[in-house]
């Protein structure tokens, strides 16, 4: 046995229960994940300042993730519940191949248009390199939790986090400029893949590697919809950021991508229920057991619903003084920079919930295979994201942005729960007729 087997064998061991740990390491996972999306920018703009702060926010934060979503091409949740094993992973990993490579192409062609400095649109498309990295590691964390194994996906997001952001931020401490620290996280991560995610998959029985051509466009043909589903989704949750970047200047974009870091928060804990039940709800609807199913979507409901009443009045009485100790932790320079945007901080983190709540629900359309019902909603909100955004940040600068997030979450949510409740009652008389 080689070393990248041995390496393998040990990621892969779980102890006796496999459950607790697919659990754990979920929970470990996402932690990591949100946790380094949510601080990073806040250390940027420590170390190297407000105006390369405000770049890194919009590179990392927003069109790094919006390539990153091109890379992803929405197709986990269908990879994730394709329990019929449809397509091989041979074919996940081959279309991935190409949506990555798609990805580099459109973040590259933006850039060159997009008027911005040679430095900043080298720090981005650094950027963008990093996050489609990350979209090819999730074709092999998808599969881990296809075949049962949520635990190895958990290991992967968090000891890739971790050395990539770790290598990061040692590169920018260490007297790196930012072009240099980002080079070093795009190569850390890229071997992250390599360590965490190559040899376990090879190891994992009955997983097909065998990819073909010829299943590349039915794939796609199942998952377009979702792609652009996803691709608008991040559009519209990002809409404000995107007006910010237009209208204001790179330090308003660095404050802003400040008081947004609560959303992770909501968001992470809403990923501790929502994604060990997936595939329970999914065998749920499959099986036709509907009074699980409703009790299991109720169950999650409720809990994502008062976390973020919690996370709400924890930010309505605490946000003042926490805007005050990040002041103070950026440095003297920051003084009442961030403490007068503790009302758009309490209206970002109300958004928040109601994106966690609407996330769920569209998880449930995708196992009632309403791919076209995701989309419709999607349409609709994108349209109004591109008219609301840009007003509201016009006229009111940074609050105008926490309110248009806020006022577009808030009118998705309302879509998608709606939606999932109609045709799960539609689906479930259609199977009883049938």
């Amino acid at each position: 046995m080689g070393i990248m087997d041995r390496w393998a064998a040990f990621l892969m061991k779980t102890g006796a229960n496999r459950e607790k740990q697919n659990i754990i390491w979920n929970m470990a996972g996402s932690f990591f994940y949100a946790f380094a999306s949510m601080v990073l920018s806040f250390l940027v703009m420590r170390i190297v300042g407000k105006d390369q702060g405000g770049v890194f926010a919009f590179g990392f934060s927003t069109f790094g993730q919006q390539m990153f979503i091109l890379a992803y091409f929405g197709i986990r949740p269908f990879q994730v519940t394709d329990g019929a094993r449809e397509y091989r992973f041979g074919d996940y990993r081959l279309h991935r191949y190409l949506t990555c490579g798609a990805a580099l192409l459109g973040g590259a062609g933006y850039l060159l248009f997009s008027g911005y400095s040679p430095e900043k649109a080298r720090i981005i498309f650094l950027l963008v390199c990093y996050k489609v990295i990350d979209g090819l590691a999730d074709v092999y964390e998808s599969e881990f939790q296809r075949a049962g194994h949520l635990h190895l996906t958990g290991k992967s997001n968090t000891f890739r986090t971790i050395l990539s952001v770790g290598v990061f931020l040692a590169a920018l401490t260490g007297g790196c400029s930012l072009l240099m620290a980002c080079r070093a996280a795009v190569a850390a991560q890229a071997a992250g893949v390599l360590v965490f995610d190559v040899p376990v998959l090879r190891r994992l029985s009955g997983v097909d590697m065998e990819g073909s051509m010829a299943r590349m466009a039915p794939l796609t043909g199942a998952t377009l919809l979702l792609f652009v589903s996803v691709f608008l989704d991040f559009y519209i949750f990002s809409a404000a950021k995107y007006a910010i970047d237009a209208r204001m200047d790179d330090v308003a974009s660095g404050y802003f991508n400040v008081i947004f870091m609560p959303t992770s928060v909501i968001n992470l804990a809403a990923g501790f229920v929502i994604r060990p039940v997936l595939t329970y709800l999914t065998d749920y609807w499959n099986q036709a057991r509907y009074g699980r199913f409703v009790r299991m979507l109720g169950r999650i409901s409720a809990l994502i619903g008062a976390l973020s009443v919690l996370a709400v009045s924890l930010t309505w009485i605490l946000g003042g003084p926490v805007l005050a100790i990040m002041e103070k932790l950026l440095g003297a320079s920051y003084e009442g920079s961030l403490i007068r945007y503790h009302g758009p901080f309490v209206i970002v983190v109300l958004g928040g919930g109601f994106y966690a709540i609407l996330n769920l629900y569209y998880y449930v359309l995708v196992i009632l295979r309403r791919q076209t019902v995701i989309f419709g909603i999607y349409v609709v909100m994108t349209g109004l994201a591109a008219v609301l955004a840009p007003a509201l940040v016009e006229s009111q600068g940074i609050r105008g942005a926490s309110l248009a997030y806020l006022m577009l979450m808030a009118v998705m949510a309302g879509g998608f729960v709606a939606g999932a409740w109609i045709f799960y009652f539609a689906g479930k008389r259609s199977r009883r007729k049938g």
